[in-house]
Parts: structure tokens; C-alpha cells; sequence
């Protein structure tokens, strides 16, 4: 039986299969790794604008629960009070806003009865923060 095995797999070299040489294998090796090289530095570009995103649409859904809060308090928003991210307690997620995880939304100084501006920052872009003014609806990024 052994000896059947080793007569087919000397027939099958002597008819000419062959493998891969070296020069193959590393030119191969070479191409996968120009290919990483390219694009492992995309991708992370790609993180960074989605934590962009992730903070301006949590801009933007605050907003739309200030709104709401002003709606049922007369149309002011002096005594507005927001706390902070995920898990807290405060009036905006009272009116349905639920922040994201790493997003941190606070207000900037104090509302007033026509007004408020809101600040968000991402936990993974330190140093950035995004500005959201009720006046002119307009969220300005870094």
C-alpha cells in the first residue's frame, strides 16, 4: 500500500507539477503588503470622520430635544439643564435625547429664555470639541 503511494506521487512529479518558487512567493508577499500599506491609513481616516459624525448628529438630536423642552416650558430655555454623556439624568434625555457612547454634550454658558449653545467632544478626538448655537442652527467643527 505504502510502496502504491510513493510509486503515484513519484509519477505525479515526474509529470511535470509543479509549485510555487521563492521569487513567486515574495513577489506576492511584496503586492499584499504595498496593498496594507495603502490602505490601513484609509481606514483610520474613516474612524476619524465617523467619530465626527457620531458627535454631530448627537448635536443635532440634543437640539431637537431642547426644542422640546421649549415647547412644553413656554418657549424658553432658561432652566434647561444638561449633564453631561451616556447614562445621565438631565432635560434633554428627558425629551428623548440618548447620547452616544464617548459622546459628552454639555451647554455652553447659560440658556436663556431665546436661546442656548451647545458643546459635544468624542472621547477617541481629544482636543476637538463641536459647537451648536440656537440662534443660527449652525453646528461649527474644529
Amino acid at each position: 500500500m505504502i510502496t502504491t503511494i510513493n510509486n503515484a506521487i513519484a509519477k505525479k512529479r515526474e509529470d511535470g507539477e509543479k509549485g510555487f518558487t521563492l521569487i513567486e512567493l515574495l513577489v506576492v508577499i511584496l503586492i499584499i503588503g504595498v496593498l496594507a500599506a495603502i490602505a490601513i491609513p484609509a481606514f483610520l481616516n474613516q474612524r476619524q470622520g465617523a467619530w465626527a459624525s457620531q458627535v454631530e448628529s448627537d448635536l443635532k438630536n440634543a437640539a431637537i430635544a431642547a426644542e422640546q423642552y421649549a415647547v412644553d416650558h413656554n418657549g424658553s430655555y432658561a432652566s434647561m439643564q444638561v449633564s453631561g454623556g451616556a447614562g445621565t439624568d438631565d432635560d434633554l434625555t428627558d425629551y428623548g435625547f440618548n447620547p452616544t457612547d464617548d459622546v459628552t454634550i454639555t451647554i455652553t454658558g447659560t440658556p436663556d429664555a431665546s436661546g442656548y449653545a451647545l458643546q459635544g467632544v468624542h472621547a477617541q478626538r481629544t482636543g476637538d470639541t463641536w459647537t451648536y448655537n440656537s440662534t443660527d442652527g449652525v453646528i461649527v467643527s474644529p
